[in-house]
């Protein structure tokens, strides 16, 4: 179609050719913005843009808006070799054509080294060689084309995303208090009309119908009439075409009869539909903006501030961005160390599980490699950076994350691709038959209509429309009943398919915390619980766990990275108590007191309670099994022979993780991930489905398509158990309702159908597969 053509089609709509928002009679634009939006994408040579681009009513439109531009130059960072980078956040980003048109423009600008959007954060990354001030043209080319840019700042977009969320809950409140009123109306009316009722009465009752029912549909009803318009306009059609009409034609057809005192109104037919598609369409938003939120997890990881140390000895607090290969920085205890670097002064001991797996305490000195995001337990320590910015780890999983989930996006839940040809075809079918009864049939165009709108009704996808949804809100609730919470709309068919489960290792398969081995002496573990008590170690407050209450020791004092001394006793380290002890097994703490021989206390992990049992269940499924982790060998495989996995790696990092998915995944492999660490996060968002444990990092979490609660591991089968059922019931509903349509459709073409048995006709195949769906919640999910 040439961009002639496209002129002339929005012209004869009167909307706008270039935003697609109503244009005054005889305009093509809207605005003179969105005429020089048109004159510049033209003469760059662009114009395919507007023949390849979907545009989303829900969205902002691509609208030129004049107005004060933020602060651009106080967000732009210095990077390592002298470039500028500047992250920002694009508002009206459409759809690929959108994205495929920013980096056309910005292509064009010499100075850019990189303009990249990602579309399921819907940011973008420019960085380029001059001066900070460029921030403000270069967003100014972008701006130009109708797109509103801000600094990246996740409580904004948080907050959009919240305010989407709400709108849907109100509109999901409205139409549940609608329907639940008028069912009841409905059935005194049938209760009514078997028990000799008046038509006084019986009109009174259908009143009062229209009255809730009317402006809760005009309310409730505002996200699908408002898609299914803005596809109309466009030229095309959508799953949102047919469920308006058929609502709208519902809704009509029972004002009609509500008004010249006829039998039937089907007013709960359209509350009750429109009730389930709004929870339906709930889930999934809060499903896309979690999905979007989980690079933006890292960035607030990264978007701490870091104190580093000036060559004159000041300290001088600047953010994460700001620091440099070479400067020397401060990681105070209990701080997240900022950037990745070598140690240079200082002995501390850090807690790396969030980004290797490692599951005990690793102690560093002077020469230890450090990442940024490990949690220093100890001492402080002074840090020389070899690594800062977009070149750390935690940018790389940034980086693993976005590839991952942009190439996740592409799935399509069923009912999306069930309806791209349905709802075409369901229109064509209504006009077919009016045009036949009208020209063939010689029927009046009042009696040709009729049947038209028959046609319609039947075939008006209620019944498709909650075959999937109604399963979803079912699957959903069962499983959150049972501690897990599913997060992803296409979670459940993703799990279906699943024919093998990875599983991470700390934390995981195994619990959070480290145990005391063994069964050491009572007096001994007492006293020693007294001086632990006065640490924030980790083996400290295991030791202080496995100890009756104690009170702290007077006068414990603590020397960071080697352990703790009160008088004449020592708890810590081999070293520090002055014990002569080979390198045992697993972390430990020596406890020395006069006139008494060393005690060593030996720390072990520990399988979760079920994960043998889970493991067995798992296998009787059918999965096949692995173990990936960044911990020791000898620790992982200790853990694979107890539990019979016969595949497993150790010590990768999440680089390494996500390679080892992709040749499964390659080999035709369907991946479940079950991870917790903040290095399983690049993992979980490239396997074909992830869990994640509720003690999981919060970024795994964000990532995870679903969460478990508890200290147990058995929710993993349950949920994949749940999710073949799911699925079965789904086909089950696609089919009832294909096969209603096929045995209606032909009926009502031939005129046998009255529009309010047609709309008799669709509340029993809808009422049939919401009852073919609750069979999900009672049965028993497959062992």
């Amino acid at each position: 179609m040439t961009a002639e053509v496209v002129r002339a089609d929005t012209l004869a709509q009167a909307t706008c050719v270039h935003c697609g928002e109503p244009a005054p009679a005889g305009h093509r634009f809207c605005c003179p913005g969105c005429a020089a939006a048109y004159e510049v994408i033209q003469g760059l040579g662009l114009g395919r843009y507007y023949r390849e681009r979907v545009l989303d009513p829900a969205m902002r439109a691509p609208k030129p808006e004049p107005g004060a531009r933020a602060d651009l130059e106080r967000h732009v960072a210095a990077l390592d070799d002298g470039a500028r980078e500047l992250v920002l956040a694009i508002d009206g980003l459409q759809c690929g054509a959108c994205v495929w048109l920013i980096e056309s423009v910005l292509a064009r600008e010499p100075e850019l080294l990189h303009g990249r959007v990602n579309m399921t954060t819907r940011r973008l990354r420019l960085v380029w060689r001059g001066q900070a001030e460029r921030a403000a043209q270069l967003v100014g080319r972008i701006e130009a084309l109708g797109y509103r840019l801000v600094p990246f700042e996740t409580s904004a977009l948080a907050a959009a995303r919240e305010a989407v969320t709400r709108r849907l809950l109100r509109a999901l409140a409205v139409a549940g208090f609608a329907a639940g009123n008028v069912m009841l109306i409905a059935l005194g009316t049938w209760v009514g009309a078997r028990q000799g009722m008046g038509a006084a009465t019986r009109d009174l009752l259908h009143w009062l119908s229209a009255l809730i029912a009317v402006p809760a549909i005009a309310y409730a009803g505002r996200p699908f009439f408002g898609s299914a318009l803005f596809a109309l306009r466009q030229r095309r059609t959508n799953m949102d075409v047919p469920i308006s009409v058929g609502v709208l034609l519902v809704t009509g057809l029972s004002l009609w009869q509500t008004a010249t005192g006829g039998a039937q109104t089907y007013f709960e037919s359209a509350v009750m539909l429109l009730f389930f598609l709004l929870a339906g369409r709930l889930l999934d938003t809060q499903a896309r903006g979690r999905a979007h939120a989980a690079a933006e997890e890292l960035l607030t990881l990264r978007g701490g501030d870091v104190v580093v140390l000036g060559a004159d000895g000041t300290l001088v607090r600047r953010p994460q961005s700001a620091i440099a290969v070479g400067d020397r920085i401060l990681a105070g205890l209990g701080e997240r160390i900022g950037a990745d670097g070598v140690v240079e002064a200082g002995e501390s001991s850090l807690d790396t599980s969030l980004v290797t797996g490692e599951s005990r305490p690793v102690a560093v000195g002077a020469g230890s490699a450090v990442f940024a995001g490990t949690l220093n337990l100890d001492a402080p320590l002074t840090i020389r950076v070899t690594a800062a910015g977009n070149g750390t780890l935690l940018a790389e999983c940034v980086r693993l994350i976005e590839a991952a989930e942009a190439r996740r996006s592409r799935f399509i839940v069923l009912a999306d691709r069930v309806a791209r040809r349905y709802a075409p075809l369901v229109h064509l079918l209504a006009l077919g038959t009016f045009l036949y009864w009208v020209i063939v049939g010689g029927a009046p165009i009042a009696d040709a209509l009729l049947v038209g709108c028959a046609v319609l009704i039947i075939t008006c996808p209620c019944a498709l429309a909650l075959a999937v949804p109604l399963v979803q809100v079912i699957a959903t609730g069962r499983l959150f009943t049972g501690g897990i919470l599913l997060k992803s709309p296409t979670a459940l068919e993703r799990l279906a398919e699943v024919d093998t489960v990875v599983f991470d290792k700390t934390g995981t398969l195994t619990e959070p915390e480290l145990r005391l081995a063994g069964r050491p002496d009572r007096d001994a573990l007492r006293e020693a619980a007294a001086l632990a008590a006065a640490s924030r170690h980790p083996l400290a407050r295991v030791l202080c766990a496995a100890a009756p209450p104690v009170v702290p020791a007077a006068g414990a004092e603590e020397m960071p990275g080697a352990g703790i001394a009160c008088g004449a006793a020592r708890l810590g380290s081999a070293r520090f108590c002055g014990v002569d002890a080979g390198a045992g097994e697993g972390p430990e703490l020596w406890f020395v007191r006069p006139a008494h021989p060393p005690v060593r206390f030996g720390f072990i992990e520990h399988l979760r309670d079920d994960a043998e049992a889970t493991v067995a269940r798992l296998r009787k499924l059918g999965l096949r099994l692995a173990l990936l982790s960044g911990d020791r060998p000898e620790s992982v495989s200790r853990i694979a022979a107890a539990l019979g996995i016969e595949t497993w790696q150790a010590g990768l990092r999440p680089r390494d993780k996500v390679a080892a998915l992709e040749a499964m995944q390659t080999r035709g492999a369907r991946v479940l991930m079950v991870g917790d660490g903040l290095n399983d996060g690049p993992a979980l968002a490239v396997a074909s489905v992830s869990a994640s444990p509720s003690t999981a990092a919060d970024l795994s979490q964000t990532v995870a398509d679903f969460v478990y609660q508890g200290r147990a591991l058995a929710p993993v089968a349950v949920a994949i158990s749940t999710a073949r059922r799911a699925r079965a019931v789904t086909r089950q509903n696609l089919a009832l309702a294909l096969g209603y349509n096929g045995l209606m459709v032909p009926l009502a073409m031939l005129g046998f159908v009255t529009p309010w048995l047609a709309a008799a006709a669709m509340s029993v195949s809808s009422a049939v597969v919401m009852l073919n769906s609750t069979r999900l919640r009672l049965a028993r999910a497959a062992a």
